[in-house]
């Protein structure tokens, strides 16, 4: 029996579930400030968290909104998001297992979609974004959160390359005119993009999807080993801690 991506990924994920919980990386950040200012006054809005991860976008909209529905590939965080709902009173957040390429959820049946770092797990990105636009209602938008990669050939092998060997289930971070066109494709039109750089503690970085030991010696040696210009551009330290690119894309549903 064949192993989907998507099962690849829930399996990779379900032990990690609590981490991604506490993780700070994940809980803060201003990309998560300005999701809670795009939900605010919505009390009629029905949103979707798709691919919520431990449900730190969830759990920053559920107060603004009528209704989150967490949606995940893994289980696992879905248990831990739907006890850490209940435990902070959020009683509008229920959970639902599914791959983004394929949603079930009828046409049009949120105000809202939001997505934060999930994109770069999808089997099929375009698919996803599909999917986002056809559950999402005409002229109603979607927030899409990612590590945005390099146009620069030599950066992005790098990127791609350290991703892969932190975390095997990795399979794309894309470049901003690939989101452009992929947005456009399935449907949406950028309204609006806020970029940021954003600092990976190396240890933190690799202790959170249990990276093997031989996987980030790998990677250090990579890091070590790298023309000036990656260097630079990452600002890689001495340790290994180093800064990537991640953009807040504002899509509207057409």
């Amino acid at each position: 029996m064949s192993v989907t991506q998507q099962d690849y990924v829930a399996g990779q994920y379900a032990p990690r579930a609590e981490d991604y919980v506490t993780s700070l990386v994940h809980s803060s950040g201003d990309d998560l400030d300005q999701i809670e200012a795009e939900v605010r006054g919505r009390p009629d809005a029905h949103v979707l968290d798709l691919g919520c991860g431990g449900g730190h976008v969830s759990y920053r909209a559920a107060p603004h909104v009528a209704s989150v529905v967490a949606c995940d590939v893994t289980q696992a965080m879905l248990d831990v998001v739907a006890r850490t709902a209940a435990e902070r009173g959020l009683h509008n957040i229920t959970t639902r297992q599914a791959a983004a390429e394929h949603l079930p959820f009828a046409d049009a049946c949120f105000d809202m979609v939001l997505s934060r770092f999930t994109t770069h797990h999808w089997q099929n990105m375009e698919a996803g974004l599909r999917e986002a636009r056809r559950v999402l209602k005409a002229n109603h938008r979607a927030v899409f959160i990612d590590v945005i990669a390099p146009a620069d050939p030599l950066l992005d092998t790098h990127l791609q390359t350290v991703e892969l060997l932190r975390d095997v289930s990795h399979v794309r971070d894309y470049a901003m005119v690939q989101w452009v066109g992929a947005l456009t494709r399935a449907g949406f039109v950028l309204d609006g993009v806020t970029n940021r750089r954003l600092f990976m503690d190396f240890p933190v970085w690799i202790a959170r999807t249990r990276t093997l030991p031989a996987h980030a010696a790998a990677i250090r040696s990579l890091q070590q080993g790298a023309p000036q210009s990656v260097k630079a551009h990452f600002e890689i330290g001495d340790s290994g801690d180093f800064f990537i690119d991640v953009a807040t894309m504002i899509a509207r549903a057409v």
